[in-house]
């Protein structure tokens, strides 16, 4: 039984990658996320990130390849996924959860910076809020969603959307986006 189980779970994470990998408009996506997120950072602003449960996760893994290290010795980039316990709580405590990212949004994020939302079905209350936010502020908007991309789809000026109807399926191409994000920020901004 078990065997079976794990055999079905890797062929839907194989495909689910293949789809990425076949999907001409995801290259091409992927390369204007990319395009996006290095030119703010040349500029020297500053990428947000944000996400619920397994997708603060991807949010947090992004940020901290950018400010740390991914491939290469190079200098800091400025990433910060809005992940703070103290941060979360407080704000969800005196404002609701629906505020956490946005608050960190209107405390952190400045005209120019790019926020970065991933949510794999597009309609996470707190993230949508987050995105209103950080238009209204004057940064761009970008995303990793999935599904058909929600309501965040509309408030992303570029977004990658995986297809799919669970999310660990979304979460798996999202993780492989987010490594070939990082890796074309890296050579953009410092090339070999």
């Amino acid at each position: 039984m078990s065997a079976e189980t794990i055999e079905k779970s890797l062929g839907d994470a194989m495909r689910a990658s293949e789809w990425l990998v076949a999907h001409e408009g995801a290259h091409g996506t992927l390369g204007a996320l990319a395009a996006r997120l290095a030119a703010s950072l040349a500029r020297g602003g500053r990428v947000l990130t944000c996400g619920n449960g397994g997708s603060m996760c991807e949010a947090m893994h992004f940020a901290e390849e950018l400010s740390g290290r991914f491939r290469r010795d190079r200098r800091a980039l400025a990433a910060l996924a809005m992940s703070d316990p103290g941060h979360l709580t407080c704000v969800a405590n005196d404002y609701g959860f629906d505020q956490v990212f946005a608050r960190g949004v209107e405390a952190w994020g400045r005209p120019g910076d790019v926020l970065l939302v991933f949510s794999t079905s597009g309609n996470s209350a707190n993230v949508v809020a987050a995105a209103e936010t950080a238009r209204a502020s004057g940064l761009e908007v970008v995303g990793l969603l999935g599904r058909d991309g929600g309501r965040l789809r509309p408030l992303c000026d570029a977004c990658l959307v995986v297809p799919g109807e669970t999310a660990d399926r979304i979460q798996e191409v999202h993780m492989i986006a987010v490594h070939a994000l990082i890796e074309a920020i890296e050579h953009a901004l410092f090339p070999a």
